[in-house]
């Protein structure tokens, strides 16, 4: 068996589900001490960083005899969580394929680049710097890549994040925001003294489903399409024979390129606004959780451009795209290092099956390593 594919067994087999989502779960301290001790193995000066307790980035370092310059390759180790799946640590391979939770999300592109380091040390690789870097958190709030670009940068660098052996050079932001309405609680049977605070939320569910209409219909971005919202969850009420008193929702907003969080904030503001101009009685507060920006690389920058020259020798097809979920990649972006992202193909995100393409894995260690003989 290939040492890149026996070490995504091993990574898939470590339970590493993001305790900010899921209560409780076993989160990234397992999966960071086995990728540590894997580093050391090969020889690269390791250092941990503590994000919180018990959830450590790792970073090996690979430092060539000869100054030159440094190129990171970035990936996150958490995932999301496991519920309805039968044996989610159980790495089955079948078909090409390989099973398992956080397969494609995003272990397989963790081994890719671990071996791809492993195979420029054994090569004797001539000048630069390599980073290896396994983050914590991008699955919630990417706590781990906050903290990353604080102590370490690169002239560039490559999440390996799924994309199909594509080459992804900008991706969607997005915006957290959360509604809440307002009623009076009162017995069923007295409808004067009771006002509906979801009957009210309603008519906030009414304007937000006409303005995710509107945004979808305008032109897309080249790369981003169009932006786009959802409400993610709701609650409210206490009993079946009560007023409800207070309605919670929660939206997401995807943004693309020229928009903000705050944007996305205001548009909230003024369908509350609105509504309240309709209703003197009308009652609703807004707040905006947490957003993260849009990214986008120009694609005349040399990093995809070489990228693609290395994936192309490795046999892909390697289009420039932009992606539609978010990455790691905008905070090192943020933090001045331009990056590009580039992982192995598969399916089952989030689901309950969830896969890798096993030769996409190989293919992805073989693109890292030509493009570091390259880059640096």
């Amino acid at each position: 068996m290939d040492s890149c594919i026996r070490l995504l067994r091993d990574l898939v087999a470590i339970d590493s589900v993001n305790p900010s989502l899921v209560p409780g779960a076993a989160g990234e301290g397992q999966i960071a001490a086995a990728i540590a001790e894997h580093l050391r193995a090969l020889g690269l000066d390791v250092h941990l960083q503590d994000v919180a307790p018990g959830r450590p980035n790792v970073i090996g370092v690979f430092e060539a005899n000869r100054a030159g310059p440094s190129l990171m390759f970035c990936g996150h180790v958490d995932t999301v969580g496991v519920e309805g799946m039968a044996s989610p640590f159980d790495p089955v391979e079948r078909g090409g394929r390989l099973y398992g939770r956080g397969a494609q999300d995003m272990k397989g592109g963790v081994a890719a680049m671990i071996d791809a380091v492993r195979v420029l040390k054994a090569r004797g690789w001539r000048r630069g710097r390599v980073i290896v870097a396994a983050v914590v958190d991008e699955e919630y709030a990417s706590l781990g890549a906050d903290a990353l670009v604080k102590a370490w940068s690169a002239d560039a660098a490559v999440v390996t994040e799924p994309t199909d052996l594509e080459i992804g050079i900008g991706h969607k932001g997005f915006a957290w925001i959360e509604i809440e309405t307002r009623g009076r609680a009162a017995h069923g049977s007295r409808p004067k003294d009771g006002i509906d605070a979801i009957a009210r939320m309603g008519r906030v569910l009414g304007r937000l489903e006409g303005l995710d209409r509107d945004l979808q219909a305008r032109a897309p971005h080249a790369l981003m399409g169009t932006a786009s919202l959802h409400a993610s969850t709701i609650e409210g009420g206490r009993e079946l024979s009560s007023y409800p008193d207070r309605c919670r929702l929660q939206i997401e907003r995807r943004t693309i390129a020229g928009e903000t969080g705050g944007d996305a904030f205001d548009e909230v503001r003024a369908i509350l606004a609105s509504l309240t101009r309709e209703d003197r009685a009308f009652d609703a507060t807004s707040r905006l959780v947490f957003s993260r920006p849009p990214y986008e690389l120009s694609d005349n920058h040399p990093l995809p451009t070489a990228l693609r020259a290395a994936a192309v020798a490795t046999g892909c097809r390697a289009n420039i795209v932009g992606m539609s979920f978010w990455t790691d990649a905008a905070v090192l972006a943020e933090a001045g290092i331009p990056s590009v992202l580039f992982g192995p193909g598969g399916a089952g995100l989030h689901s309950t099956e969830e896969y890798v393409s096993v030769v996409d894995v190989l293919t992805c260690r073989d693109a890292l390593v030509r493009l570091a003989d390259e880059w640096i």
